[in-house]
């Protein structure tokens, strides 16, 4: 019912102003009066119902607002117009349901876990894992040597590491921002997913917990590779005067092969041979080897890590390997690295003692370094796909080579 036709179907209040009729108009007047405030109190409700709807706009409306007139007869005198605000609950409010239901819980949860999985470069972390039972398995000289304690020693060096790993990745992509915009887009720094504060709370609790994790275990081996890690990486990231050492390629691979083919295998190895063995210091031929095929293999990453960066490393004022030498030749050298890597360990496995360690060693690595040479060949150096596909299969290469470096005896 319009507002405007309820008021104007009164009898004007002044129209008559004697005898019985006085009394009439007042008593006219004073219900238009209770009217019209009735009309004002239901605008004001309607315009905060709005409100409340633009507010809430994302969802359905979970009200139908109503306006009701109720009453009978033809005259003002024989019907008391009454008119009432009714809202209609048609489902309940969503907000909160919405909130709460176990499914968009479910994914929530999900989502989180999935861009901290990217945030944590899990390739780099199962390498890690890998490295430390390969290089633990050098300190074994017979059957009984591998038990609980072992494992438990190969824990206390893999968990410290992959926390410091999470550190790294996080400072790395805290100040690499901008460029992951152009290189990495899906990283959940760069695509927004996590924000600066969140990089920064997770990058500090994971320091803090792989410092003190490696100082309950009081392995100086363990202390010495962290210190030796974290600082060099730091270093490797973090834009200050005299450092950002990704900003000069041959700093940049020292970086490389002083964790992967020194810390790493180095300390894993003494950290089982002196503090779980206990056994005396030592340095055998079997770790030499290891320590030889990381190196060539380590500088092998080196440059391939920044071959499909190229556009924003360039952009940014990185002068990487891959910018200065060109793509392809950037990847050519790399390809011959890796070579000269699986060379190494042909040559571990025939110095081995055991016959059938010789044979299986030595023609792992001649397979490896075959599937190599033939998947270098069909990649299309100026497609970014190709190159960060050849990236992560040069990985699975390297988690075969571990398994094989691990029989050298």
């Amino acid at each position: 019912m319009d507002w405007g036709l309820a008021i104007s179907s009164h009898p004007k209040p002044y129209s008559v102003t004697t005898g019985g009729n006085l009394w009439r108009s007042k008593h006219t007047t004073k219900n238009i009066y209770f009217a019209s405030s009735w009309i004002s109190k239901a605008s004001r409700h309607k315009r905060e119902t709005q409100i409340e709807h633009n507010v809430l706009r994302f969802q359905q409306p979970s009200l139908d607002h109503h306006y009701k007139c109720i009453g009978g007869g033809s005259t003002y005198q024989e019907c008391n117009r009454k008119f009432v605000v009714k809202a209609i609950s048609k489902q309940p409010l969503g907000f909160e349901a919405h909130a709460s239901n176990p499914k968009n819980i479910l994914d929530s949860v999900k989502n989180v876990l999935s861009a901290f999985y990217w945030f944590s470069y899990p390739y780099t972390m199962i390498g890690i894992t890998l490295c430390a039972f390969s290089s633990s398995l050098l300190a074994v000289e017979k059957l009984s040597d591998i038990s609980l304690s072992f494992l438990i020693g190969v824990l206390q060096g893999v968990l410290p590491q992959l926390f410091i790993e999470i550190y790294l990745c996080g400072v790395n992509q805290l100040y690499d921002l901008e460029i992951d915009k152009i290189n990495k887009p899906h990283l959940p720094m760069a695509s927004g997913q996590f924000s600066f504060k969140t990089g920064v709370i997770i990058s500090a609790a994971f320091l803090a917990l792989s410092f003190g994790f490696t100082w309950i275990t009081g392995s100086w081996p363990l202390i010495c590779n962290l210190v030796v890690i974290a600082s060099s990486w730091t270093a490797y990231s973090i834009d200050v005067p005299l450092l950002r050492w990704k900003r000069y390629p041959f700093v940049a691979a020292m970086c490389m092969i002083s964790t992967w083919a020194l810390a790493l295998p180095i300390s894993y190895f003494h950290h089982m041979q002196t503090v779980v063995l206990k056994r005396p210091i030592g340095f055998p031929r079997s770790l030499g080897f290891l320590v030889a095929f990381m190196t060539f293999y380590s500088l092998g990453l080196a440059l391939s890590k920044d071959i499909p960066d190229v556009e924003g490393d360039k952009e940014h004022g990185i002068d990487s390997f891959a910018v200065r030498l060109g793509q392809k030749r950037a990847f050519w050298i790399c390809v011959s690295f890796f070579e000269m890597a699986f060379g190494v360990g042909i040559l571990a496995g025939a110095s081995c003692s055991h016959f059938w360690t010789k044979i299986f060693t030595g023609m792992g690595n001649a397979v490896l370094a075959s599937i190599l040479w033939y998947q270098a060949k069909s990649v299309d150096l100026s497609d970014k796909a190709s190159t960060g596909s050849f990236y992560m299969f040069i990985w699975k290469l390297l988690y075969a080579g571990f398994f094989l470096m691990a029989l050298i005896r």
